[in-house]
């Protein structure tokens, strides 16, 4: 399950552009592959709207009845949204990970458009290659 519309990261995190109420951000969450080794999720913690953040940073956890892992920050920058049906729904994580089961959105320190463009994050076909889903 990988869009051509989303980039990747070596931890698993899938970004997507989107325009929110404050401009061009990038929604983040975990990838198929990532939901699908941790098993069933659940519990979901997310930062509050307005944390900054550092590119590399924890963003939050996923807990699963496997173990607990780190979502990371892609990029610097503010968070604008959190999704809250993560709280009473975390296994939206497992049953739509690239729709209902997003999990922030963040508006970059820089440009949005050229982060995307430099960020050096995976495209659908390096990432299925990195996760030998290829």
């Amino acid at each position: 399950m990988l869009s051509d519309d989303l980039r990747y990261t070596t931890e698993h995190e899938w970004i997507k552009l989107v325009e929110g109420e404050t401009g061009t951000a990038f929604r983040i969450g975990i990838t198929d592959y990532a939901q699908a080794a941790l098993g069933d999720i659940v519990f979901v913690t997310l930062p509050a709207v307005g944390t900054e953040v550092t590119a590399g940073q924890s963003l939050g956890e996923v807990e699963s009845t496997k173990s607990v892992s780190d979502v990371y920050a892609p990029v610097a920058g503010r968070v604008t949204a959190s999704n809250d049906q993560l709280e009473g729904s975390p296994d939206l994580v497992n049953t739509d990970p690239l729709g209902a089961g997003w999990m922030v959105e963040l508006v970059p320190a820089g440009s949005a458009d050229q982060a995307w463009q430099e960020s050096g994050w995976l495209d659908a076909a390096a990432y299925a290659a990195l996760t030998d889903q290829a």
